[in-house]
């Protein structure tokens, strides 16, 4: 099998749950067409979202409007302020912190960096020893590290929200809409997040949590659904709403704030920018095999996004794919298996067992070839 890519963009036909229509275009391609032909009502949008802070302003039991979900990077800064500054709400930011072991300074820094801009934030930090046990099945079962910590990351904010009796909750970004992949609805409407890729319906398998005491797991599961209608929770992605959302806008809206992003070169880290996933470095592993599972990584989304920006053209593009997409430096792969207790024999033999055998093949020297028709 060969990989083809969307006709004006470089997103790729093995992503998960992409969608190509029959002219081979995706969904973010479309909807970025729309933009530029000025076809989007944004003062609907607008109408829309003013009448879901009337309900939330109505309906919160505290003085807080909403819940804004953050971990201190480029989205999150920019959706609390927006929130706050443009909307005119007064939001409560929730946030699952990563253990003090995964946890970069930058990541601690950003965080309270955008805390000290003025807001009232939860941070929840879950049991580290929990934590680490789960991640590691995560790795060993799906070679996806984030498969346990992502359910903690999105179910978090949700149990605040019905805790604290603020039946309104933000998420940033539709990702139909900005990378391609659809596991809902086309809208604001984010009540479907728990039934992505990862996630996989809000509740860990039961092989990652076997032998886990039950409360321990509490903070990886949504609440049930009848508790979350009795609270009346509504989940929206709050990026459909703002006509200048994207990474890279988002990024230099938080770096004139304070965010501190990485240094590296993308070589290091499969990344142009360095402004994404920076409050942990493991990111950059899980990228790297994501590469082997699908043949595409980080890199591949950003020049997506980059080409809809105006910012290089489909040939440039695809050039930086080509050269950039799923690179990891070693040392972070060497620090990733010293966190998990694991060697770097027991690392590449789960990283290899993923490598979809229809999209590589080894060349006449032996090196690994990804088939991708760049046309």
């Amino acid at each position: 099998m060969t990989i083809t890519l969307c006709k004006t963009c470089a997103n790729p036909s093995t992503r998960p749950n992409v969608v190509f229509d029959e002219e081979g275009i995706c969904l973010v391609c479309r909807f970025e067409e729309e933009k530029r032909n000025k076809s989007i009502d944004w003062e609907a949008r607008q109408k829309e979202l003013e009448s879901i802070l009337t309900w939330g302003r109505e309906n919160s039991k505290t003085c807080y409007d909403c819940i804004v979900t953050v971990s201190g990077g480029k989205d999150s800064t920019k959706q609390a302020m927006y929130a706050r500054d443009v909307l005119g709400l007064k939001p409560l930011l929730v946030s699952c912190v990563y253990p003090p072991e995964q946890l970069h300074e930058r990541g601690a820094h950003n965080l309270a960096n955008l805390i000290s801009l003025g807001f009232d934030t939860v941070s929840l930090s879950l049991n580290p020893q929990v934590w680490k046990k789960m991640m590691r099945r995560s790795f060993f079962l799906y070679a996806n590290w984030c498969r346990s910590t992502e359910m903690a990351l999105y179910a978090i904010p949700i149990h605040v929200a019905i805790a604290y009796r603020i039946p309104l909750v933000f998420l940033g970004e539709n990702p139909a809409l900005t990378i391609g992949e659809k596991h809902g609805r086309l809208d604001g409407d984010a009540s479907q997040m728990k039934h992505c890729n990862t996630l996989g319906g809000g509740v860990p398998d039961a092989r990652l949590t076997e032998g886990i005491d039950p409360k321990d797991i509490h903070f990886y599961s949504y609440p049930p659904d009848e508790d979350m209608l009795y609270a009346g929770i509504r989940i929206i992605y709050l990026g459909y709403y703002i006509k200048e959302w994207s990474g890279r806008n988002n990024a230099d809206f938080s770096i004139r704030h304070g965010l501190v992003t990485r240094t590296e070169p993308p070589g290091k880290i499969g990344d142009l920018w360095g402004v994404s996933g920076l409050d942990e470095d493991f990111r950059l592993v899980n990228q790297m095999i994501k590469y082997l599972k699908f043949g595409f990584g980080h890199v591949t989304d950003q020049v997506t996004e980059a080409i809809h920006l105006g910012m290089m053209n489909r040939e440039e593009g695809l050039e930086l794919v080509r050269k950039y997409d799923g690179k990891c430096d070693m040392d972070y792969i060497r620090r990733f298996c010293h966190y998990l207790e694991i060697s770097e024999e027991e690392f590449w033999e789960v990283a290899e067992s993923v490598r979809n055998p229809a999209i590589w093949s080894k060349d006449e020297k032996g090196e690994w070839i990804l088939h991708v028709d760049y046309r």
